[in-house]
């Protein structure tokens, strides 16, 4: 059994994947699919399941080390996707369905030809639910009915303890760029953030009878973007702090003067030290401009992603598959850091995490017109290269190299952060 061998299989798995997107803790027609498309190729492996769709599929466990290969079930919300379900708004123009038809690939492949027997670490695939930050009311829902405690499906699986027994993880995800020959990316570092939410507070009164008595809640919200924009020439390049403040809710009408709107906005930085600090900053400036037009402002601070280091010892064995591979051409290694985020920074806070990259797509990438170009190599080039990495790490890795931490110390982080 080889990989180019269940290409047409998976081709029409992904394909159905990227007709029925859904979004984050919603995952289960997804979920599903994996599990009938394993059975249909009679494996039939314990599932460990967690997080409403999260599964966990462990390949052996007998061995002294194990590897997780991280796969993100979620699409994002993007109505406007020319491919996007017209119910929910959820379209799949990040990747992740092809993520997880590779993580299939892999499976199938290791568990009819047992070539995971000759690795000397466990191979356990995760499918995680919910990376993409949105949908909050919903998440809030289920944080409030005690189903989840966080936001992100990879901190909540690690509250859960799914990679507790696990040494190192390695995840993957598609470019959002056009190439016209086969590539791969490492070293991409990505951005942490906070989100945070606040609400001016003025008083109503007649816009035009009377709007002496008012206090304009819509005036305190330019005033913050105004005095935003001018902080702006303080903010360090190099950390690559991205603010996009939004309207979430307001009431207004022109014969009345605004008495409340809520802006929203993440805060993106490369440092946890300096995502703390920004915060501070853009506190005192909600305060500021609350107080210039005599009002208030109500401060909400929920937790994002952290910022995520790739490592680069792993990635050392990637670039050495990549010398000898001859079906891929070219492999990006030194664009740094960039201000997308993710929840992979968090689980590389408890252990090392590489995120492997691959081309094959086309349009802009949580755009409308992102779509998958070159199948073949995503769902076969892609995945035996994979099956290369694991090869080259196999009796190498030298685990003085790597950390551990707990969950514990996590959530002491989280904490000190929200402060």
């Amino acid at each position: 059994m080889t990989i180019d061998s269940s290409y047409l299989d998976l081709k029409e798995f992904c394909d159905d994947l990227f007709d029925h997107p859904e979004l984050g803790y919603k995952e289960f027609r997804t979920k599903n699919k994996i599990m009938t498309y394993l059975n249909d190729k009679n494996i039939h492996l314990p599932i460990e399941e967690f997080s409403t769709t999260g599964m966990k599929i462990a390949l052996s466990n007998d061995k002294d080390h194990s590897v997780a290969f991280v796969a993100e079930l979620d699409a994002v919300y993007a109505p406007s996707h020319f491919n996007s379900d017209k119910e929910t708004g959820a379209a799949h123009n990040c990747g992740h369905f092809t993520q997880v038809s590779i993580a299939l690939a892999l499976i199938e492949y290791y568990v009819h030809t047992k070539a995971y027997e000759s690795l000397d670490f466990n191979l356990v695939f995760v499918f995680v639910p919910a990376e993409e930050y949105l949908d909050l009311e919903y998440r809030k829902q289920l944080v409030e009915e005690d189903v989840i405690q966080y936001y992100g499906g990879k901190p909540e699986a690690m509250r859960l303890g799914v990679f507790d027994e696990i040494d190192f993880a390695i995840s993957i995800h598609s470019i959002g760029e056009y190439f016209n020959e086969p590539t791969i990316e490492i070293n991409c570092d990505l951005a942490g953030f906070l989100y945070k939410t606040y609400t001016f507070k003025g008083k109503a009164s007649h816009a035009g009878f009377d709007p002496f008595s008012g206090v304009n809640a819509y005036n305190m919200s330019t005033m913050f973007h105004t005095a935003l924009g001018l902080r702006r020439q303080q903010i360090k390049d190099d950390e690559t702090v991205r603010i996009n403040p939004i309207v979430l809710q307001s009431d207004m009408s022109t014969n009345v003067i605004p008495n409340e709107i809520t802006i929203g906005t993440d805060l993106r930085t490369q440092s946890v030290d300096y995502m703390t600090q920004v915060a501070h900053w853009l506190d005192d400036i909600a305060k500021g401009a609350a107080l210039t037009q005599g009002g208030d402002v109500d401060i909400v601070t929920q937790m994002g992603y952290l910022p995520f280091v790739q490592n680069r010892y792993l990635n050392e064995f990637v670039a050495k598959a990549f010398d000898k591979s001859s079906q891929i051409s070219h492999m990006i290694a030194d664009r740094g850091s960039i201000a997308a985020a993710g929840d992979i920074g968090d689980l590389s806070f408890m252990m090392p995490c590489i995120q492997v990259s691959y081309g094959g797509f086309k349009g802009t990438i949580h755009g409308d017109d992102f779509k998958l170009d070159d199948p073949e190599f995503v769902l076969k080039t892609f995945p035996k290269f994979l099956v290369q990495v694991f090869e080259e790490m196999s009796g190498q890795i030298d685990y003085n190299q790597l950390y551990k931490r707990s969950y514990s110390e996590y959530e002491r982080l989280i904490e000190i952060i929200m402060k």
